[in-house]
């Protein structure tokens, strides 16, 4: 999701030119608010508000290249045999929201993407900023990682990148695209973009612009939000996303799930088709509107060329809980052909987690935001068979307190199967672990064996900091797990952050991330699982103050 970059306690002295943007949107109610009202309020998305977009007619120097057309490659990393390998070699900045994908014709290729950020200082004393998604890009299968950019012509900054290839190996980037408005502040209602490269992720076509935004912050008009992008066959692709229709003072009317296809590579796309259907299975509807209100869609091809789509969607206005529902589309033309059906019903309203201080959902003596988000994806050798993952509450104690530093979480991976291509969905199962696990990712291998990764807190009693876990099927369809620690070191959300340093509520817990991104990602190929998360084991030190930095680490599981 888009969102906003802070950079903490910079000396007075230094002006904050920001190339781009720093923008925030989340899937959430106002909680603080609801509560101080009295009443609750939709479990819906908040718009992207601008902190700070001071226009700067240069996009900022690295050496002899531009932030954002730099010279391709890039750079490149130290070639590494570690078992947690960082994959970005730019400058120090901060990087989540991962994504990546493995070239069927070629397991050793490797594509990468995050929000990735650029920063520097001027000899001035100046703070330059971009933020465009960039391919972190291996052949070695992720001993090496070369970054290459992608040309965004005249956009400002990307973000929610996605990466997919389809049969052939041509590989496919998806992201946010942010413009300057005309006079309507910093920045129009994000495009949605695609980008395809034939040469396993070296270079990229100009991204396609398949959906366009209307307005700006604030403002009427269509924002599209957290786009996502899966393909298969000989050229053919599928995005889907978000479409937030907003009225007067960018209050949002509804958001349903749209997507579009392409048969030719990725060179023209379908008009975008909705998808969602009108507010299914909702209960407690105020005025008639505020169930149509759906988010974080992910698309899933099945080993006969279905493709189901999977999405959160509000089920209950007064708790404001969602619900996991799945569609059918045609894969010729992307309208939807069946569904919506239902998975089940969340444990993630309004008082089932604590509430940070900008009034979204987080976890014990926390301040990043989370959500109960997570995948759909298809077993490649029983066409019918589909798991969906989430996490919630539901092994919590709730209500849960409002303050994040009184309150006891534990939060659970939960996953469901589908046998019959997703109209009837298992009984949810639960992973259960102690401390708060969430942002899980699933996918089959070739034996149809599933595959779940996702931040856990388990390996700290004291339930602060995380590692990464890869959760695997004993046997194919199972639901039961082998479990296995990826991450070699843990990462301290709580404390100590250089980049998204947020306000210090609490003086036990100073400088608390406010932001290691909304998803992770893992994938599946010939030589095993890959994973890339939000990883904050460094130390970064940027201007006069140190603290943990995020980056976009990856680890293979053979």
């Amino acid at each position: 999701m888009t969102h906003r970059l802070r950079i903490a306690a910079l000396p007075a002295l230094l002006t904050l030119s920001l190339v781009v943007l720093g923008v925030y949107s989340i899937l959430g109610h106002t909680a603080s608010r609801a509560r101080a009202a009295g009443q609750a309020q939709p479990f819906t998305h908040q718009k992207s508000n601008v902190v700070q977009a001071i226009l700067d007619s240069g996009d900022g120097k690295i050496n002899l290249g531009e932030f954002k057309n730099p010279p391709s490659p890039i750079c490149s990393t130290a070639t590494s045999s570690a078992t947690n390998v960082n994959t970005d070699c730019e400058l120090t900045a901060p990087h989540n929201e991962t994504a990546l994908a493995v070239n069927p014709t070629n397991p050793l290729n490797i594509i990468a993407s995050a929000n990735d950020y650029q920063l520097i200082t001027t000899s001035g004393g100046t703070v330059k900023e971009t933020i465009f998604s960039r391919a972190h890009v291996t052949f070695d299968g992720g001993k090496t990682w070369t970054t290459y950019p992608i040309n965004y012509k005249s956009y400002i900054a990307t973000g929610d990148p996605a990466v997919a290839f389809d049969a052939n190996g041509t590989a496919y980037l998806s992201t946010l695209g942010f413009l300057f408005s005309q006079g309507l502040g910093c920045c129009t209602n994000p495009d949605v973009l695609v980008a395809h490269s034939a040469d396993g992720g070296k270079t990229w076509s100009t991204p396609a612009r398949v959906a366009s935004g209307t307005g700006s912050f604030g403002s009427p008009g269509i924002f599209n939000d957290k786009e996502y992008v899966t393909a298969w066959g000989s050229g053919n692709a599928i995005v889907t996303w978000t479409v937030f229709n907003d009225g007067k003072g960018g209050v949002t009317i509804n958001n349903p799930i749209f997507d579009v296809v392409t048969h030719d590579g990725g060179n023209t796309w379908t008009t975008g088709a909705e998808i969602s259907g009108s507010a299914p299975f909702c209960v407690g509807a105020q005025g008639g509107t505020a169930c149509d209100s759906d988010q974080f869609s992910v698309p899933a091809v099945a080993s006969d060329g279905s493709i189901h789509v999977a999405f959160e969607s509000l089920a209950n206005s007064t708790t404001g809980r969602n619900q996991y529902l799945v569609v059918k589309v045609d894969p010729t033309t992307g309208q939807r052909i069946a569904g919506p059906y239902q998975v089940a019903q969340l444990i993630d309203g309004i008082t089932d987690y604590p509430i940070d201080a900008e009034g979204r959902q987080t976890y014990q003596d926390s301040q990043f935001r989370s959500n109960s988000a997570g995948n759909i994806t298809a077993d490649p050798t029983t066409p019918l068979h589909l798991a969906v993952v989430w996490s919630d509450m539901r092994n919590s104690t709730l209500p849960a307190p409002s303050d994040p530093y009184l309150a006891k979480t534990n939060s659970d991976i939960v996953v469901s199967q589908s046998m019959n291509g997703g109209v009837t969905w298992s009984s949810p199962t639960v992973l259960t672990a102690s401390g708060d696990q969430f942002m899980p990712w699933g996918a089959y291998d070739a034996s149809g064996t599933l595959h779940i990764g996702y931040f856990d807190r388990s390996y700290d009693p004291a339930n602060h900091k995380f590692g990464f876990t890869l959760a695997s099927e004993k046997s194919a369809g199972s639901l039961t797990f082998n479990f296995a620690q990826v991450t070699t070191t843990l990462s301290d959300p709580t404390q100590g952050d250089r980049w998204f340093s947020g306000l210090t509520v609490n003086p036990n817990f100073p400088h608390p991330s406010s932001f290691i991104g909304d998803y992770s990602g893992i994938n599946v190929g010939a030589s095993g699982v890959v994973l890339l998360w939000t990883d904050m084991r460094n130390t970064v030190t940027f201007t006069t103050r140190s603290g943990f930095g995020e980056d976009a680490f990856f680890a293979l599981v053979p």
